[in-house]
């Protein structure tokens, strides 16, 4: 039995982006195609595992494309499917509203830890 909650769109979209690194690596190939390589020099604190397995589960989601080409050596590029690049367009306007009150959040949230503490 399903509850309202997780039919909620939203919740779904929380999901298909949940993890440390989805949202950097959607980021990144939302500004071109890249390689394992690029991807990792475009984000220095992932780790290669870490990097290879989020790569693996936003493909299974359908959200980034794989595609591999017959060289030598071997060239694999990633991109973002028509799917990975709507929900790239549909987090653009979260960023926006974490730039507008972000700030407003963080004083907020300093202001109760000293009136805590």
């Amino acid at each position: 039995m399903t509850t309202a909650t997780e039919n909620c769109g939203f919740a779904t979209a929380l999901k298909a982006i949940e993890g440390k690194w989805k949202v950097d690596i959607l980021c990144e190939l939302g500004k071109a195609a890249r390689r394992f390589g690029r991807l990792r020099q475009a984000i220095p604190s992932i780790s290669e595992k870490m990097l290879a397995q989020q790569l693996r589960e936003l493909e299974a989601d359908g959200l980034v494309a794989r595609t591999t080409y017959q060289e030598t050596p071997p060239k694999v590029v990633y991109s973002l499917t028509e799917r990975g690049a709507a929900l790239n367009v549909a987090a653009e306007a979260l960023c926006q509203w974490g730039e507008e009150f972000g700030d407003d959040a963080r004083v907020r949230q300093k202001a109760r830890a000293v009136a805590a503490g």
